[in-house]
């Protein structure tokens, strides 16, 4: 996945989602949810056959709930065709819808197609971050989040000296953060780039696209003992980190690494398809990056025709 587009919104205040009232029961170093805003998308796929084709499986990611973001199913279609439909969760950090279409000769088509709301809240930076800490042990299932991935070489000898003299003179782990978010957007001159590469790679040529400054920001945190992911949104990515309070309880901030400077907030309306970015795919010995539409068959007289769904219903 390449990414397209930035939003380019800057979130000021905290309030209520919904309403115009300060909340008063979320803890100060926690993020504010505010501003819902409803859109109806449908995910899916249509499969077209050019000869006789036979065991087709069809997967692609679709949403799931996060704090920010609430997932409504309003339809689910099949045509005759397809046997079924079934959803898994992987390693928690992404849904994957699976079809199953038995057998279709040459001319005929099969359809699958998923119809939800979302529901989408900005996040607004927290009230206090004075009182945030790095991490001393890191909860088991946020250990992936401290060690590579692919393009992420957080284990680079170059990313990980780089990481540690940004954070040296900072005090505060949330400065700390900052800081590495700062040099990552001074190095790294935002273009796009149809060609995928690591954040070592992007940070020698100086320019990447939003995937790469996610890429080398969360490798550098994780360089430094912070937990930090990708999250993936259609047409683009940017990165959370992972700090606790004073009472240890852990919180996710996001940030905006490509466009406008955007730290500890977030408004995007698009849906969030993914959090991860080392997800075990069945069929594949490594972790993969983002979780791709795919589509097999056991055969087939000629490839067929595959159209997956990813839209904005109006």
């Amino acid at each position: 996945m390449k990414c397209l587009a930035v939003i380019l919104w800057l979130v000021a205040g905290w309030l209520s989602p919904g309403t115009g009232v300060p909340r008063d029961d979320t803890p100060p170093a926690a993020v504010r949810l505010t501003n819902p805003h409803t859109e109806r998308w449908q995910f899916g796929v249509v499969v077209r056959a050019r000869g006789d084709t036979t065991g087709i499986v069809a997967t692609l990611p679709v949403p799931m709930p996060w704090p920010e973001q609430d997932v409504k199913v309003l339809a689910e279609e099949v045509t005759p065709h397809v046997r079924n439909v079934r959803y898994r969760v992987l390693d928690n950090g992404v849904k994957q819808m699976m079809v199953s279409i038995p057998r279709l000769s040459a001319g005929e088509e099969a359809a699958a197609r998923l119809t939800v709301e979302i529901v989408k809240r900005d996040i607004v930076a927290p009230q206090s971050t004075e009182v945030l800490r790095v991490p001393a042990s890191v909860p088991r299932a946020l250990r992936i989040y401290l060690g590579t991935s692919p393009y992420i070489d957080s284990d680079d000898r170059v990313i990980r000296q780089a990481a540690e003299q940004v954070v040296a003179d900072q005090e505060l782990a949330w400065h700390k953060v900052e800081a590495v978010y700062d040099w990552v957007r001074a190095k790294v001159a935002y273009r796009f780039d149809r060609q995928i590469k690591g954040a070592r790679q992007a940070l020698d040529d100086g320019f990447g696209d939003c995937e790469e400054l996610t890429s080398l920001f969360v490798a550098m945190c994780r360089g430094v003992g912070i937990p930090a992911r990708c999250v993936w949104v259609p047409g683009h990515c940017y990165p959370e980190f992972y700090l606790e309070d004073d009472q240890g309880q852990g919180h996710w901030y996001p940030c905006q690494a490509a466009g406008t400077r955007i730290f500890g907030a977030m408004a995007e309306t698009r849906p969030i398809l993914q959090k991860g970015d080392n997800f075990r795919v069945t069929g594949s010995r490594q972790g993969v990056r983002y979780v791709q539409e795919t589509l097999t068959a056991k055969h087939a007289a000629a490839d067929p025709d595959v159209e997956f769904v990813q839209k904005l219903v109006e």
